[in-house]
Parts: structure tokens; sequence; C-alpha cells
């Protein structure tokens, strides 16, 4: 069966990983029959979503003939799917909520505090800004999308434009409440303000005011 595509760069690479999920890995020639183009346009695709991790090629030898190269999606191809994690996590907790009730619930949510503690203590030292800087760095690498700026005061103004976890966040603040003593604890300083919350108003993002404990 052929599938047909616009002439839209994005939409044209979005039908190969498509069509790499389907069928799990592909050479450029099958690709090129498929989508009625040139190999040479499909390798043009190909390499750009190489570059951006969501493919992955290896070399399989043939019985006659050249090797050939053999395209499948990588991790981050598969995660580029639609999931449906926030749905299914709330799930969980609302069943556990039912069975062992709130207070397991709040318990759940600060060994998890305590767990991601262990996990970036070691990572997060140095001054304060450098602290700053590298839970900055963190939480962009679990997709918080996070901004920081420094204030006239000496304050940080630290933004997250994204919450991986909006939607258990939502239905329970706590999870809000042991970020925020995750970053006390990272940063060294009970002077940490929440201004705005994605899960409890509509706003662009949350935003915290972080301060360097004062010295004593």
């Amino acid at each position: 069966m052929v599938m047909v595509v616009n002439n839209n760069t994005n939409s044209t690479r979005q039908v190969i990983l498509v069509m790499l999920k389907k069928s799990q890995q592909l050479t450029v020639s099958e690709i090129a029959e498929q989508l009625e183009i040139t190999e040479m346009a499909v390798r043009r695709h190909l390499q750009g979503l190489e570059k951006e991790g969501l493919i992955e090629s290896r070399l399989e030898r043939q019985p006659m003939g050249r090797p050939t190269h053999k395209y499948s999606l990588t991790l981050k191809g598969e995660e580029s799917f639609p999931r449906n994690y926030g749905n299914l996590s709330l799930e969980f907790l609302q069943d556990l909520e039912q069975l062992s009730g709130t207070e397991m619930i709040e318990k759940l949510f600060e060994q998890r505090r305590e767990r991601l503690l262990d996990k970036y203590s070691t990572a997060v030292t140095g001054s304060f800004e450098e602290r700053v800087e590298t839970l900055a760095r963190i939480q962009n690498e679990s997709g918080y999308m996070v901004e920081v700026e420094k204030q006239d005061d000496g304050t940080y103004r630290f933004v997250e434009y994204n919450c991986p976890i909006a939607q258990v966040a939502t239905a329970y603040p706590v999870a809000c409440t042991c970020e925020q003593k995750l970053f006390k604890s990272l940063l060294d300083t009970d002077e940490i303000e929440r201004e705005e919350c994605m899960a409890k108003m509509d706003t662009a993002g949350c935003v915290y005011v972080l301060k360097e404990k004062s010295k004593k």
C-alpha cells in the first residue's frame, strides 16, 4: 500500500517515524518505495531524524551483495508517540487512596522526594548560584523547561514552563509541596517561595523565588 504525503518536510518526517513504528525497521529503498520519493530525499530526512536522536541505523550483512543499513526508532523516537502515563499514574494513585487512604499517598510522595534527594544531592553543590544552575539543569533534563533569572535583590526567579506530572499534581497538591521541600534541601535554604503553580491556577508556569540562606 502506497502512503500519500504532502510536500511538507515535517509531515514527511512524521510519516517516516510512523512507518518505522509499524514496521520496526526499514531500509532507505523500502522507505523511498512506499513514499514514492527519491532515495536521496529519504536519506536527507533520515539524517535529520538521526541527528535528533529519534532513529538509529545498523549495518546488516546480506547473503549476496553489499551490506544494507536498516533504520529503526530509538527510545526517544518511541517516546515521541502519544503516551497515557499521566492518566495511568493518576488512576493508580486514586486506587491506592481508596485502598489505603490519603496518608499513604502523602508517604508515597515523601518517599519519592527522599529518593530524588539521594539521587541529586551529590551533584547539587558549590555556591548558591551554582546550586541553582545545577538544579535548573536537572529539572530541564526531566522535562520541566526551566528558565532562571537573577533579580536585582540577589534572589532568583525560577520558572518551570512545563510540568510532566501536571495531572497528578492537580489532583494531589502534595506533589508540589514535596517539590518545594526538595528544592529547599538541595539548595540548602528555607527561603523559597512559590508564587505561581500550574496545578492550582491557570498560569504559564510554576514560579519560584529562590533566596540564599541568611548568613549568621
